[in-house]
């Protein structure tokens, strides 16, 4: 029998640190954020580290140029922080991208900013309208990801903010008042969301990965955290997903957190070549050890897709990335061995439930070198040793 190994990933984002922040915005880099460049520089062992150190010390007025190299400083901390951690598959923790949505959105024609909303906690993001068939020209996040290739030799994923999302957290100023939409009010509104969607997956997303699969990516990742916000439209997710895959040659997979999973069902079994769903349990689960049942209770959900016919894996959440808590390694081995028990190991990988950006680097850094360690607490009992 082959011996049982989870590779271990993070979704995507890690928060920015200040001296990224404020060299980009314009805003003084204080002392300790040039001493926090440097301790984290050290102790993950950032190559030229020094050189950022120096940069940061002019404290303003940085070019151009010079918050550029910022932006590759952060991005090369974020790859190693994963690295340093010990997961298998990295990116670079999104720090080059302002916020999910209106990094999608400010690339792509068709799109008109409308202000800021709350999307939770105090993060906020800036809403727009589209107001003409949106498209893309090129693949806006290319040099992003050759940058990451570059500076690590493991596994990639590439997360993107998914068609349906960026559909859902839009206003729309130009579907709904076209001619052509046919029937009840409520009909019209819903096939003019579904062109939206579609045109978004086609002519906004796909364009994106399609450039970075043919320089060589292979593993996208479609973030839909909308996916479940209306639950009679899980079928126009599916549908954007298929319309994104769409003759991409590359492993697919989707990330949804903090939804109600019974909605996916039975939309999901629709989804082409879908690799994996990436998905938030610890977030709802309890803190105490085991591994039945009762101990388990935010993974309970598991046993629907045990059911069902889509036989795709799944990405396990085991790290909750709202809270400081440090999940201990016994713990998150207790949530593997649990969904091992319903779904079978070959049908599982171990991630946490989303981004870690509402974190500090401390904390992520910790929740994260646990998330390892308990991974490969489950594959010793798994594999008998």
């Amino acid at each position: 029998m082959a011996e049982i190994r989870f590779r271990t990933r993070e979704i995507g984002s890690l928060s920015k640190p200040g001296w990224r922040v404020k060299s980009v915005v314009g805003r003084p880099v204080e002392e300790a954020d040039v001493e926090y460049a440097r301790r984290w520089g050290e102790r993950l062992g950032v190559e030229g580290h020094e050189e950022l150190v120096e940069l940061l010390g002019k404290g303003t007025g940085f070019t151009g140029e010079e918050k550029a190299r910022i932006q590759d400083f952060a991005a090369l901390y974020a790859v190693r922080l994963l690295e340093s951690a010990g997961l298998d598959v990295v990116y670079d923790g999104e720090q080059r991208r302002s916020e999910m949505y209106d990094h999608a959105v400010k690339h792509a024609r068709g799109f008109e900013a409308r202000g800021t909303v709350r999307s939770f906690d105090n993060k906020y993001y800036t809403k727009a309208a589209v107001v003409e068939r949106p498209r893309v020209e090129g693949a806006y996040d290319l040099e992003e990801y050759r940058f990451v290739r570059e500076h690590t030799d493991r596994q990639v994923k590439v997360p993107f903010t998914g068609a349906y999302t960026i559909m859902d957290w839009s206003y729309d100023e130009h579907y709904a008042a076209e001619g052509g939409l046919l029937g009840a009010p409520a009909e019209r509104r819903a096939e003019a969301r579904r062109r939206f969607g579609v045109d978004v997956a086609r002519d906004v997303v796909r364009p994106n990965v399609a450039g970075l699969v043919e320089a060589g990516a292979d593993w996208i990742q479609i973030d839909e955290p909308a996916a479940t916000t209306r639950p009679e439209e899980v079928p126009l997710v599916v549908e954007t997903f298929n319309a994104t895959r769409e003759g991409i040659e590359a492993r697919a997979s989707m990330h949804i957190c903090f939804s109600d999973y019974d909605c996916l069902f039975p939309h999901i079994e629709r989804l082409e070549d879908c690799y994996e769903l990436q998905l938030e349990f610890a977030n709802r689960d309890s803190r105490r050890p085991g591994t039945k049942e009762e101990d388990r209770p935010g993974y309970a959900v598991l046993r629907r897709f045990a059911q069902s016919d889509w036989d795709g894996k799944i990405g396990l959440g085991v790290i909750d990335i709202h809270t400081d808590f440090i999940e201990p390694p016994e713990l998150v081995r207790d949530r593997i061995l649990h969904a091992c028990a319903v779904l079978g190991p070959e049908r599982l990988e171990v991630n946490t439930d989303c981004g870690l950006r509402t974190r500090t680097w401390e904390v992520a850094f910790e929740k994260l070198r646990n998330m390892v360690e308990g991974t490969r607490l489950a594959e010793a009992a798994l594999n008998g040793a």
